[in-house]
């Protein structure tokens, strides 16, 4: 089972003991599986053309290996939680940034995690400190800004940015934006295996 924030638990698709495989086989076996599911009822990419196009574009930024890492698997908790698509339909938050990253913890270090946890609050945070960063998000991004509290009011935009690594979910947020391309050429999954390789503890 999974456990969100607010203390709640959530079926999981993915409770294997850890270490029954390679790591990384395991999480790209995840990828793979389950990354045909559209990523948002209102967008044509897949969640595996979304981890894709993120991941090209922290490679072709100069991104270093975490952050590759953290952009490649950003959205692993939905894919990870079996209500998540149901959660979405009830207009509820089931919190994917942070079961992803608690699911990645397993293996990584906040180098890789805290981008992961950050960017979603990373949005509420763009919203509320660049007056055009809300016209630039999706349709499926405006509906879950709002299940997740909206945008922050200034003090929570203070104490958000102070967190360690939260400027890496800030970048990390802002490929996550652009990755949603149907026309988008991008490597394949196997292309970024070195990378979260390098990226394990």
């Amino acid at each position: 089972m999974l456990v969100s924030s607010t203390g709640h638990t959530v079926p999981s698709l993915w409770d294997k003991p850890v270490g029954t495989m390679n790591a990384v086989d395991e999480i790209f076996g995840i990828l793979t599986a389950k990354g045909d599911r559209n990523y948002d009822d209102g967008e044509s990419v897949t969640q595996l053309q979304h981890a894709l196009q993120c991941a090209a574009q922290a490679e072709h930024a100069g991104a270093g290996t975490a952050m590759i890492t953290a952009a490649l698997l950003h959205d692993i908790g939905h894919l990870i939680n079996a209500d998540a698509r149901a959660a979405i339909k009830r207009k509820e938050d089931a919190y994917h940034e942070n079961s992803g990253a608690a699911f990645l913890a397993q293996w990584f270090g906040e180098d890789v995690c805290a981008p992961v946890r950050h960017h979603v609050p990373a949005k509420r945070y763009l919203t509320a400190t660049e007056a055009d960063y809300f016209g630039r998000l999706s349709k499926g991004s405006v509906r879950s800004l709002e299940v997740q509290g909206g945008p922050f009011d200034a003090e929570a935009a203070v104490t958000f940015i102070k967190q360690p690594h939260a400027e890496d979910g800030v970048q990390l947020r802002r490929w996550d934006e652009e990755a949603k391309d149907v026309n988008a050429v991008t490597p394949p999954l196997e292309h970024f295996r070195g990378y979260v390789e390098s990226a394990l503890r």
